[in-house]
């Protein structure tokens, strides 16, 4: 290809810098990008849809346990490019709403595909509804990319201006998928740095939210190669800059903020946490009660000494660990107090029962934390309840028609009074939190009562050997940097961790094993910035898009308008 064809001279006419002879690689894949933007621009109805669904299934790859984030320049540039098409479409709103549906489709079929697992444990019950979930859930949850993809269209604007509109939009969608209908926040685009020490820490300034924005833009600018009609961007290569910017900014401060030595240790606490590795469908079977028993009593005595100095300070169990409801055992308690060493504490998940107001037991999904002596010194129920496995929206209407929650039995479990702290020793106060309840940011620490450090106990063997652990793994992980806080947490199967104020797992026990992990919890840092603002610098950088959309839009009425004058 010669630099004197007609593209080698618009490229040095628009980017204003010489195209040498060794740039004839870079000429050929402008345009090979041309000609594909230009057929993902002119795709219809259902390739359109295929399209939109296959690179809502790769982006998924950026997620745990791959984190190959390097998909999303194209998957989010090709969604971009949809977004541009459909503008051209008869009826463009619609085309707008398909093309999200089936990109939001694809993106949470491949994502969230594990919670499929959970229909499997039960499957004389649960099973016939598969089919169902396999549709209905990400197919519910790719509504909010309709919601994103249509108001891309709507507030689109030329050149580099739709990358911060596409941002603006696809970000006001998870934050919606976020607090709506109790909240399912789950595979957040900004999750894609959970595996990234450096690039998760601008969390600690404002919040995984704003952290998705930026990611989300920072991948999409480079699509703006190409303006709406398809036509060479002259001010491509700023949109390029300010990508690997936002990058190497957000790394550059990861860098600086985390130190190479490890978190110093918190008041000599050091816990012992113990992974049974149950199977969900073993866990209540009447045949496997002692052995499920013996895996959660044994590790607590194990490196004793008579009149020695205990090795651990706090036993810690899994989400519901004890096969019984554990309060109502005074056996079982009794022989917890015979082998915790004197001056330790037992923090337990367990079932618990209580008298309800209409004259029935309550039950709750709680944490037992038990003493030395055998005796439950404090307790905590969770609040943020998971719908369809703890409790069953419309149940009367569902129950009729065959449906039951996850969990097994009519009714469900109760909602405790919300996130507070507990004193668990002079040392230590910690911030208890059950499973599900860590996965929404700002929701995890009583703010009138900062806690030392945050216990998460949970039982993710409902979702077998899947990407599901690793992912909830990974957002433990952003909820430490958020908010300057360490997470232990012990997980029925895996992946049981201690990870320290920055995100680091300091140790581990791999998925699908029985282990014991014993290891001191780093200390806590000082309340970050996102901590003490909530997500203000989140709403402030939404209100900076919106304005650098308005700017664009403006200026392209400007342009218009002068055209018209001078004709």
């Amino acid at each position: 290809m010669s630099i004197a064809s007609p593209l080698g001279r618009s490229l040095r006419r628009h980017l204003r810098v010489p195209v040498p002879r060794s740039g004839r690689l870079w000429l050929k894949v402008v345009v090979k990008l041309r000609a594909l933007n230009r057929r993902v621009r002119e795709l219809k109805s259902w390739r359109a849809g295929a399209v939109a669904f296959l690179a809502g299934v790769v982006s998924a790859l950026a997620m745990a346990p791959f984190h190959f984030w390097l998909v999303l320049p194209f998957t989010l540039g090709m969604a971009l490019w949809l977004v541009d098409g459909a503008g051209q479409c008869e009826k463009p709103i619609r085309a707008a709403a398909w093309r999200g549906w089936t990109f939001g489709f694809g993106y949470f079929l491949a994502g969230i595909y594990w919670v499929g697992y959970a229909f499997l444990v039960n499957p004389n019950a649960h099973a016939w509804l598969l089919p169902f979930v396999a549709v209905l859930f990400p197919g519910g949850l790719a509504l909010f990319f309709v919601f994103s993809f249509v108001l891309a269209h709507l507030v689109a604007s030329p050149g580099a201006f739709r990358a911060a509109g596409f941002a603006l939009a696809v970000s006001a969608g998870e934050w919606l998928r976020g607090h709506m209908f109790t909240g399912f926040p789950w595979n957040l685009f900004g999750y894609t740095w959970s595996d990234s020490i450096w690039l998760m820490q601008p969390a600690a300034l404002f919040g995984i939210y704003a952290l998705s924005l930026l990611t989300v833009l920072a991948f999409v600018l480079p699509a703006t190669l190409f303006s709406r009609a398809g036509r060479l961007d002259p001010a491509w290569w700023r949109a390029c800059v300010t990508s690997v910017v936002l990058i190497g900014t957000g790394a550059a401060y990861g860098a600086w903020r985390v130190p190479a030595a490890p978190s110093p240790i918190h008041a000599g606490e050091v816990v012992r946490i113990v992974q049974p590795n149950v199977p969900q469908n073993e866990k209540w079977q009447r045949e496997h009660l002692s052995r499920n028993w013996l895996r959660l009593i044994a590790p607590l005595g194990q490196g004793l000494t008579p009149g020695g100095k205990p090795p651990y300070t706090v036993a810690i169990w899994p989400e519901a660990a004890p096969p019984f409801i554990l309060a109502e055992q005074p056996e079982a308690l009794e022989a917890i107090g015979s082998v915790l060493p004197p001056g330790t504490r037992l923090i337990s998940g367990s079932v618990q029962r209580r008298d309800g107001a209409s004259g029935g037991m309550d039950y709750y999904n709680g944490i037992d934390i038990i003493g030395d002596d055998g005796k439950v010194v404090e307790s905590y129920q969770k609040s943020h309840l998971v719908p369809f496995g703890e409790y069953l929206p419309l149940a009367p209407l569902l129950e009729r028609l065959g449906i039951t929650k996850l969990t097994g039995g009519q009714g469900g479990f109760k909602s405790g009074s919300g996130v507070r702290s507990i004193t668990l020793s002079p040392q230590s106060t910690i911030g208890p939190l059950i499973c599900y309840e860590i996965v929404f940011s700002r929701a995890v620490v009583d703010r009138a009562r900062r806690p030392d450090w945050l216990v998460n106990l949970t039982d993710d063997s409902w979702f077998g050997p899947s990407s599901g652990p690793y992912q909830h793994l990974g957002i433990a992980r952003l909820r430490a940097v958020e908010e300057g806080l360490a997470v232990v947490r012990a997980a029925n199967t895996g992946v049981s961790a201690i990870i320290d104020p920055y995100g680091r797992v300091v140790a581990s026990i791999p998925l699908g094993t029985v282990g014991l992990l014993q290891a001191a919890v780093p200390q806590k840092l000082p309340q970050t910035l996102y901590a003490h603002g909530g997500e203000l610098v989140y709403g402030l950088l939404m209100v900076v898009l919106a304005g650098l959309i308005g700017g664009g839009r403006w200026g392209l009425l400007q342009g218009q308008g002068s055209n018209r004058m001078h004709h």
